[in-house]
């Protein structure tokens, strides 16, 4: 563990000075060297890692920094070399907004993932489901692996679709659909109605089917990384693999600003999901022109967006959207 908070210190540091040496605003830069010098001097390199006492409460401090730290590390490059949209800006209008959403979500990480648990074990606690642990456990491990990837998938492409039909959830959910800026932090941009909705869909077949920890614990970084590529502002283009897999191609087609392609693209992992349900959508090479909402109306800021869906809904303005459709 020493190793490794040294060597986030470095990169820090490395990444802050080649940001104030290429970008054209230096001051966001220079703050993250004088973080990273600050942590130098006062001692960084001597901490001595040890075992945390279990505790009740706890904020995610050391998943914030070290998922923060990996995804920038593997998506900014990737972001810098093949950009999709290569006029859009890394610190865009609204990437602070973004980040905030990022890190409130991290911070909170066991917070969310005791209160996602919580429907799963109060309607299905009382079945007796060790048997059925068991046989799905003792499958092959990869056959595990793509049975929890399908059922999981299976949950959130029906809540998924349940928030977009929905007028009243369709509030909260739209918040993640605000953002023209599609990048490797926009995913993070979910109301917390969102995530406790959607988390515990998806946690429900994870509890009742019982999957091995290993497999589990597979899931959860699969989707933690593969949920920031999707919204990464990239053109890769996978090849055959995005009609296998969800791609940034893909779920950019579910953001298309143009409502003549609403209603496309809801499921996370497979595409074959929608193809079943009639709602697939992926024209060979073809991307959205533009994406968010049209004609929505939000505040500006997290704690702003957080309250508004409580209060109003960004659609209450007539829509012209068949004016859209046909430019």
């Amino acid at each position: 563990m020493k190793i490794l908070l040294t060597a986030v210190i470095i990169a820090s540091l490395f990444f802050a000075v080649v940001s104030f040496m290429l970008s054209k605003k230096k001051k966001w830069a220079l703050i993250g060297i004088v973080f990273c010098i600050s942590t130098i001097v006062l001692g960084g390199f001597d901490v001595n890692p040890r075992a945390v006492g279990e505790t009740k409460y706890h904020l995610g401090l050391d998943w914030l920094v070290l998922d923060l730290f990996l995804m920038a590390v593997i998506f900014v490059p990737i972001e810098m070399v093949f950009p999709k949209r290569k006029d859009q800006k890394t610190f865009h209008d609204e990437w602070r907004t973004d980040l905030i959403y990022f890190v409130v979500s991290h911070l909170l990480v066991q917070f969310f993932g005791v209160i996602t648990q919580k429907p799963a074990t109060l309607f299905f606690g009382w079945m007796g489901l060790s048997g059925l642990h068991e046989s799905v456990q003792s499958l092959p491990f990869i056959v595990e692996l793509l049975f929890a990837f399908f059922i999981t998938d299976l949950f959130q492409y029906w809540t998924h679709r349940f928030f977009h039909n929905h007028s009243f959830l369709w509030r909260f959910h739209s918040i993640h659909h605000s953002t023209e800026n599609m990048d490797w932090l926009a995913g993070s941009r979910t109301h917390f109605v969102d995530i406790f909705v959607t988390r515990s869909m998806a946690f429900v077949p994870l509890y009742i089917f019982g999957f091995s920890t290993i497999t589990f614990n597979v899931y959860v970084i699969f989707m933690a990384i593969h949920a920031v590529l999707i919204h990464s502002n990239t053109r890769i283009n996978f090849g055959f693999i995005k009609y296998i897999f969800a791609t940034p191609q893909y779920h950019h087609w579910h953001h298309c600003k143009n409502p003549k392609h609403y209603g496309k693209n809801f499921a996370t992992i497979f595409p074959f999901i929608d193809k079943i349900f009639g709602t697939y959508y992926l024209p060979k090479d073809e991307w959205p022109e533009d994406t968010g909402l049209l004609e929505a109306d939000y505040p500006k800021g997290y704690l702003k967006q957080a309250v508004y869906p409580f209060t109003k809904s960004p659609f209450d303005n007539d829509l012209k959207m068949e004016e859209y459709s046909k430019r």
